[in-house]
This record gives structure tokens, sequence and C-alpha cells, in this order.
């Protein structure tokens, strides 16, 4: 051999043994993020975390609907409630129904194409991810977390499970916006009847249209950002933070994207479309009957308006799903639409009870049937590699020179 080909023989494996370092080094890092995403979420099987939310939860309740009255003076309204319309109620319990079985529909729409989930298996996940919503995290964050984790164990890839997660947000909330630019112009002109304070018809529609025109300028973000970012930064200290950074514009926009997509293509999207307008329409309808349930007649265009702003509170840090935040946020907004204190009180109190605290029961049973379904998903997987790899070999890495 010449000096020449035993320097090229030499460079050459030291270039295999670099590529094989960076090949090993990328195993490990995809290993520790596939790990960390296979973590399950201990919202349910965590002792001391669970005694720490119910003990809040408690504390809360209490000061909104014992200590509350009292204070601002309606002593009474724990007694009207003893006052409900039974039949309302039932008519309240239906909605709730509709509200699941919409906020099932929504998921499925969304993931259905992406999945092989069955109607069971995606009850179990929002159902469960509806449990940790009201129970951990402001703004749903819980329920996110859950999910996500789910949708990983479903066999998603992360960048898909983030991608549909954003879309189910975005369509979900979207319609949540829409509906609040609609319902105070409608009540403000006139169109809708009740009273119609600036402060709680145009003020919060012209809010509600801003969040929509950023949504819709996000889609503008190209679909090769995190592409062209991690060019420009390439060489520079600051790469791997920019391209962190790209992503999440990156996958914002892909995610508004796709909920886009379901909107324009109905043969696609319709049932996601559905299920998101059905999840709050059964919110309304709820809240409806719980005023009806106590007689009081309150113009649907109030209803809806008040319901939407009230909920806003719900993105308050300190408060667990909300608890007390929105109970306090709708009671405050009836009160400032007209309506009498008492009757307001009891009526957001009719309505958490079944939309909110309802679906806490069979949320947490759910999460132990999805603890189910995830281990015979793993035993499938493990079933499938075997079969893929008999004996249980692996293709292994040719170090040799020749080769490399």
């Amino acid at each position: 051999m010449t000096r020449q080909e035993h320097r090229t023989g030499s460079t050459s494996f030291e270039v295999g043994e670099k590529a094989i370092d960076d090949l090993e080094e990328t195993s490990r890092k995809v290993g520790a993020d596939e790990a960390e995403d296979d973590v399950e979420p201990s919202f349910f099987t965590d002792p001391k975390r669970l005694l720490q939310t119910f003990a809040i939860v408690i504390v809360l309740v209490v000061a909104i609907y014992v200590l509350l009255p009292n204070l601002v003076g309606l002593d009474d309204a724990l007694e009207t409630i003893g006052q409900a319309n039974a039949i309302w109620i039932v008519i309240g319990l239906g909605f709730t129904v509709l509200m699941f079985f919409s906020y099932v529909a929504l998921f499925r729409g969304v993931v259905g194409e992406r999945t092989r989930l069955n109607w069971m298996e995606s009850y179990e996940i929002t159902m469960a991810g509806l449990a940790a919503t009201r129970l951990f995290s402001a703004g749903g964050a819980g329920g996110i977390v859950l999910t996500y984790w789910a949708l990983r164990k479903a066999g998603m890839p992360r960048r898909e499970s983030a991608n549909r997660m954003l879309a189910f947000l975005v369509l979900l909330y979207g319609v949540y916006l829409l509906t609040v630019v609609v319902a105070g112009i409608l009540l403000r002109t006139g169109v809708l009847s009740g009273p119609a304070p600036p402060g709680l018809t145009v003020v919060p529609a012209a809010i509600a249209g801003g969040l929509i025109v950023v949504l819709a300028l996000v889609t503008l973000v190209p679909s090769d950002f995190e592409r062209r970012i991690a060019r420009f930064a390439q060489g520079y200290r600051y790469q791997k933070w920019a391209r962190r950074f790209a992503s999440v514009p990156a996958t914002m926009a892909t995610g508004v994207r796709t909920a886009g997509a379901f909107i324009r293509e109905p043969s696609r999207g319709g049932l996601a479309v559905i299920g998101a307008i059905g999840f709050w329409a059964a919110n309304i309808g709820i809240l409806w009957a719980a005023f009806h349930a106590y007689d009081v007649e309150v113009p649907l265009g109030v209803v809806i308006q008040g319901f939407f702003i009230g909920m806003v509170a719900n993105l308050f840090p300190l408060a667990p799903g909300g608890v007390g935040a929105v109970d306090a946020g709708m009671i405050g907004t009836f009160v400032l639409f007209g309506l009498d204190g008492t009757t307001v009180f009891a009526a957001i109190l009719t309505y958490r009870l079944m939309a909110f605290w309802l679906p806490i029961p069979p949320g947490i049973v759910a999460f132990f049937q999805l603890r189910q379904t995830v281990q015979r998903w793993d035993r499938e997987k493990r079933s499938s590699s075997r079969s893929r790899a008999p004996d249980g070999l692996v293709p292994a890495v040719n170090t040799s020179e020749n080769e490399v």
C-alpha cells in the first residue's frame, strides 16, 4: 500500500468512526426524547398531588359558594338551589351528554385520519384529558399533556402529535373567538335582544377579532421556516437555540393550517368542526337550562355572551382548571348584564355542577382504562417488533473500512 493509499484508508476509517459516533449520539438523543415522551402523566396516580389539588379545590369551592354569598349579601342563594325545576335539570343533563359526545367527535375528527383509534379509545383519551383539564393546571394544560402522551403511545410521531393537538385547540377556541365576535356585534346592534353595554359586547368582540387576525397571520409563516432559521444560524453558538425558537412558530403555523384545512374541506374535517361547535353549543344549552330551572328568562344572546366572557377567567393561573375563578367570572359577568345576583348564583352553581364536576368521575375512570389500553398498545408493538426481527436480532452497523 502506498503512503497516499494508507492516508486515504486512515482518513476513511476516521470518517467512518465519526459517522458511527454521530449515529450513536443521535440514537441516544432520540432515545432520550422518546423516553421522555413515554413518561406517563402522574395526575391521577400521585397521591400527594391528588391531595394537594383536592385541598385547593375544596378551599376555592368554600370561598366561592359559602363565603362569597355572605360577603355580597346573597345569603339565600343556596336556599334557591333547592327550588330548581327537575325537568330543566334533566334537560341540562341531556346537554351534558351531548357535550361529552361532541368533545369525543372533535378529537376523533382531528386525529382519526392519522391513527387507528376507535371510538372507545378516543373516548378514554378525551374524557381522561377532560378530567385533567378540570383539575390540573389553568387553561387546560393538564389535558393537553395527557392527550399528547396518549397520542405518542398510540404511535403518532412527536411533531405530528403537536400539530394535531394545535389543530384541535385552534378549532375548539376558534369557534369560541368567532362566537364572541358574532354575539357581541349582534347584541350591540340590537339583532339579538338584551342589554348590550359596550364593555361586554364591542370590546370583547374587538379583542376576539384581533386574536383571530393573529391566528390568520400565523399561517403566513413559511412551511420551511425552521430550516431557514437553521441555515441562517449555522456556525454560530446560538444555532441550537435558534432552531428551538423557530420550531415554535413553525409548529403553530402547521397546526393552524391543518385546522384551516378541516374547515375548507367538509368531507375531511366535518366531524371535527361539528364536534367543536357542538361542544360549545352544549355548554350554552346546559347554562340555558340552568337559568330556566329557576324560572329565569335570560335572552339567548346574553346567555351566549355572558358564558364566553365569564370563561375567560379560566386563564387565571393559580386555580386548578379555573375552579372558583370561572365561577366568579361568570357570576360577575351576568350581574353586569343586569341579572339578579341570587338567581345568577344558583344558575351558575347548577351549570358548574353539570358541566364541570360531572365529567370528573368518569374521566378518572377513563384514565385508568386508558392505562390498560396503552399497555395493550405496548404489547402489540413488542409483538410486531419480534415478528419483524426473528430471534430478537436487529441489523448491526458495519464498521469495516471497506464498507465505509
